[in-house]
């Protein structure tokens, strides 16, 4: 069961790891990003990440997706982790069930304005997010569980 997919420039760290695992009740992270199963350093610096008790997968976006329509994922509450919307958007897009997206932090970079405390979006990441939200998917902006829920259309 995917429980929360969320959107995070930096991938696994503590915030992530500690108040969102807890909060959620996951027992499995699926960090989904097509650099970190090639990149020796990025990949350990996020097992080092890793609570206690949680198994972490970390797969490319293609192989991601195909884990997640195999079924084989079925059997954790699963919290997937990407760095970018694109990523989000791919994985919702083959995986229907993704219905709850989080952003959580994207840096900022060249042509992002900044619409909330840690989320620097694109024009071209606003298009990706509106065509989610109207096929369905809750896109809402918060950095930690406690924070209030901000509905991401409501930031643009």
């Amino acid at each position: 069961m995917i429980k929360l997919l969320r959107v995070d420039h930096r991938l696994l760290h503590g915030q992530v790891a500690f108040s969102w695992t807890q909060s959620l009740g996951v027992d499995c992270i699926l960090i989904a990003n097509d650099d970190v199963p090639q990149n020796d350093i990025r990949k350990t610096t996020i097992k080092l990440a890793k609570p206690a008790g949680v198994k972490l997968v970390i797969k490319n976006i293609e192989d991601s997706i195909s884990a997640l329509q195999s079924g084989v994922t079925d059997k954790y509450k699963l919290f997937i982790v990407v760095e970018s919307v694109a990523d989000a958007y791919k994985l919702a897009k083959g995986c229907p069930e993704i219905k709850h997206i989080n952003l959580g932090g994207m840096k900022v970079r060249e042509g992002t304005r900044n619409i909330s405390k840690a989320v620097n979006i694109t024009s071209d990441e606003e298009v990706l997010v509106k065509e989610l939200v109207a096929e369905g998917v809750d896109i809402e902006i918060r950095q930690v569980p406690n924070d209030k829920k901000v509905a991401a259309l409501d930031a643009f």
